[in-house]
């Protein structure tokens, strides 16, 4: 029996970096880089960077 392969995305969480504990999920190609996007952080009200971790990482 063949292996099962690899779905073509992955979801990632996206962390503030005002570390706050307020994250964004979203999904990448499994082969791209790594996301770093500057979001709302609705605990600081004001734009910070949110960087990502993988989804079951806390």
């Amino acid at each position: 029996m063949a292996a099962k392969s690899k779905a073509r995305t992955v979801i990632v969480r996206m962390i503030s970096t005002a570390k706050t504990g307020f994250f964004y999920t979203t999904e990448r190609l499994r082969v791209g880089p790594k996301l770093a996007a500057v979001k709302y952080d609705p605990r600081v009200k004001s734009r910070v960077l949110f960087v990502e971790s993988k989804k079951g990482a806390k």
